[in-house]
């Protein structure tokens, strides 16, 4: 028994050690086997030559280009006040817009006319008594006569007075003509205080006036776009007058986006202190013309609009999208042969959504324009359906 009980153990471990024996023997012999990755799928524009305008978009509010106060020159009580005479209207250059009454200035040239009247006559009394001392001194004695003998300075005044009284005429017609007060320009009321009537002082504004021939907007434009624009920077001396680039304003009324074209005429003369920017000026002529289009609404004076300044041209550049741009100045492109391959650019411009090159790329170049986590010059990569170049 106690026999038995060492041999089963001894047995047991035989039989399982000549099993896994030939677990080991049998076992199927295992083949190295080659791991392929996936070549990647890329998206693609391709890209061709052509010549970009560059612009530069900014914004601003609209002005008036000429805004006067309207001031009489005389006194006295308001007799006419014309119908456009009121906020919101509208009148012509040398259009009468108020009368002053003109009975105090029509009597004050009656009485200018009368005084150069008496001067003109007493300088022909002091004309004629000069001559008869003339003609007595040469009679008596001969010679030269002394100037006081000739009633020189006797006719010096008289000359004298009949110059002040044209000179108090003169003023007396002209304070007559500023009773009649007429539009400097064709313009708009901004605002307006007189009414018939009323007595009007010297020197006392009574309404604000802006001209409508031209309609002004300052935009604001930073130091890092003046590069791109042909600016009138103003130079002093002679010589012609600078040639701004054009603009387009646009704004929105009603539910939709209306334009104007207009022109850089200068520039400010200093740079704003607090943000460092230019500040350019574009003229639009005849603001408040209906245009071709009837439903457009007047370039009205405070209106806030968007601009687009048209810049250098760059003859000869590609747009890419600036998904495309891997790092500074280098692009990915993919060969003939279906490889990426990287190129240096010369980026003339970036924009929010692509970038214009001037140099690097070549006309129909397929520029990779999907993200990669790594990618390799020489690598090679499936192309989906090339897109257009932006």
């Amino acid at each position: 028994m106690t026999r038995m009980k060492l041999i089963l153990p001894l047995l047991v471990l035989g039989v399982g050690f000549a099993v896994a024996v030939l677990i080991v023997i049998a076992r199927p012999e295992a083949k190295p086997q080659v791991r392929h990755s996936p070549v990647p799928l890329v998206r693609v524009v391709r890209v061709e030559r052509r010549d970009f305008s560059l612009l530069v978009s900014t914004q601003g509010s609209v002005y008036p280009a000429a805004e006067i106060e309207l001031v009489p020159e005389v006194a006295g009580r308001v007799v006419y006040v014309s119908e456009d005479m009121t906020t919101g209207g509208f009148f012509e250059e040398n259009q009468v817009l108020l009368r002053i009454d003109p009975r105090d200035y029509e009597l004050a040239v009656k009485s200018a006319q009368a005084s150069v009247a008496q001067a003109r006559v007493a300088l022909a009394r002091e004309e004629a008594e000069a001559e008869v001392a003339r003609g007595e001194w040469e009679s008596l004695r001969g010679g030269v006569a002394p100037s006081l003998v000739l009633r020189e300075p006797q006719l010096a005044e008289a000359r004298a007075a009949v110059a002040a009284a044209e000179a108090q005429r003169e003023r007396a017609e002209l304070d007559l003509e500023r009773s009649v007060i007429r539009a400097p320009f064709r313009g708009r009321v901004r605002r307006e205080n007189v009414d018939k009537g009323q007595f009007l002082s010297r020197g006392v504004p009574v309404a604000s006036l802006y001209s409508v021939d031209f309609a002004e907007v300052r935009l604001p434009l930073p130091d890092d776009q003046l590069a791109y624009l042909n600016l009138p920077l103003g130079y002093r001396g002679p010589g012609e007058k600078e040639a701004g680039p054009r603009v387009e304003l646009s704004a929105m009324f009603a539910g939709k986006r209306y334009t104007w074209q207009g022109r850089i005429v200068r520039t400010e003369g200093e740079l704003d202190p607090a943000s460092r920017m230019v500040h350019a000026i574009a003229r639009v002529r005849d603001p408040y013309a209906r245009g071709n289009d009837p439903d457009r609404p007047p370039l009205a004076v405070g209106m806030f609009v968007e601009a687009e300044i048209q810049g250098r041209r760059v003859t000869g550049g590609f747009s890419i999208p600036r998904i495309a741009m891997r790092g500074s100045g280098k692009v990915m492109v993919v060969d003939d042969e279906g490889k990426l391959r990287f190129k240096n650019v010369e980026v003339v411009r970036s924009e929010s959504d692509r970038v214009i090159v001037s140099s690097g790329l070549a006309n129909g170049d397929r520029v990779c324009v999907s993200p990669l986590e790594v990618a390799v010059d020489g690598m090679a990569v499936r192309v989906a359906e090339p897109e257009a170049g932006a």
